[in-house]
């Protein structure tokens, strides 16, 4: 009777304690310092973290609501009516530099939303939409980037949510993962548009960094991967993305890049079997023939490239890459018309595509 009474008085106590929310912030340093060490882990920033301008102006402008879904609905209004959030492809930023500049992508998008959530007592997590993995193409190698979206259970059911204005919300596979992981395609986000924009210096650092922190990364391994194959290292790059294979056996991006290694060294036969295998997985992924439009293109052959165009189109026609692609084709055919009409389609889709503005630029100065 003592130890029972004892018990109720304690959790009487806990009762009138007020909620402390758990600290994932430092939670996710912590296992920075485990995986890199304490010195280099203590300027890798945590993406979701909020500065204290912004937690201020959390609580001058959301006022407390009695259920989860308007709480929902609350952030929701703040970061795209109140904060005004805008689209843009690049640079990929934490939740810090979203609320500072008012754009981002996708998972910039995440990262200012799972922040603010957890600042508001829900609990977010990132999530990786597993169908919808983007491919970059730079002289022959393929560099990887995943599409994260926020996820909240409701009443048992996984609720999704998105920054990606030009793409119907019609994914089927999704992975929620921990934060060290999506912290890893943050660091990996960075370092392949760092890649991507001619900074292999920056890129290499940002990829380590992704690398460090989730071993077992596979896009960070690959894209290490393009690097080390780019200046030549054919042996630490075959290392890589046999590390990256380890753990995702099927994975299309690595394999292809596996495949290009093979040619680049003469094994021929080798890259012909893992190619037949990388086409025949990927009959609904558009990013991967915008890929072969590219390769096709870059052997002079117009014609392939457009059968590969098409298929990606009939996949998604809402991606702007795939209309990217077809101005790249046109302007090598010389049909200047069509290739405007994609070039309108594709900055219509997203303003912000690098790509697109560059063509845009050279098709301006063709019409004068």
């Amino acid at each position: 009777m003592r130890g029972a009474l004892v018990l109720v008085a304690l959790l009487g106590v806990s009762g009138c304690t007020p909620y402390q929310p758990f600290d994932s912030a430092a939670g996710l340093r912590q296992e920075y310092a485990s995986h890199l060490g304490a010195g280099p882990a203590a300027g890798v920033t945590v993406p979701f973290e909020l500065s204290p301008e912004i937690t201020a102006d959390l609580s001058a402008k959301l006022p407390p609501v009695p259920s989860q879904r308007r709480k929902i609905n609350q952030i929701l209004d703040y970061i795209f009516s109140r904060l005004d959030l805008h689209y843009e492809l690049q640079p990929t930023r934490d939740a810090v530099e979203v609320f500072r500049d008012r754009k981002g992508n996708c998972l910039s998008f995440v990262n200012l939303f799972v922040g603010v959530a957890r600042q508001q007592g829900l609990a977010p997590f990132y999530v990786e939409v597993v169908d919808y993995q983007r491919w970059n193409r730079r002289e022959g190698m393929v560099v990887s980037q995943g599409h994260i979206v926020a996820g909240l259970y409701l009443d048992g059911e996984l609720a999704t949510y998105d920054f990606l204005p030009y793409r119907p919300k019609a994914y089927r596979e999704f992975k929620p993962i921990d934060d060290r992981t999506a912290a890893a395609h943050y660091f990996n986000n960075l370092g392949a548009e760092a890649l991507l924009g001619g900074d292999p210096v920056k890129a290499e650092r940002l990829l380590g960094i992704a690398a460090g922190i989730a071993p077992t990364f596979e896009k960070a391994l690959n894209n290490l991967g393009v690097l080390a194959s780019r200046k030549g290292d054919y042996d630490r790059a075959q290392e890589l993305y046999d590390q990256a294979l380890a753990n995702s056996p099927e994975n299309t991006l690595v394999l292809t890049n596996l495949a290009r290694l093979y040619q680049i060294t003469g094994r021929q036969a080798e890259a012909n079997e893992i190619l037949g295998r990388v086409e025949a997985a990927n009959t609904t992924n558009p990013f991967f023939f915008v890929y072969e439009a590219e390769v096709a293109l870059s052997r002079g052959d117009e014609q392939k490239a457009l059968d590969y165009l098409t298929r990606a189109l009939r996949q998604d026609s809402e991606v702007p890459e795939v209309h990217v692609g077809f101005v790249k084709v046109y302007v090598a055919l010389g049909d200047l018309e069509k290739a405007r009409h994609h070039l309108e389609r594709a900055l219509k889709l997203d303003a912000t595509n690098p790509e697109a503005q560059e063509l845009a630029q050279m098709l301006g100065k063709e019409s004068k």
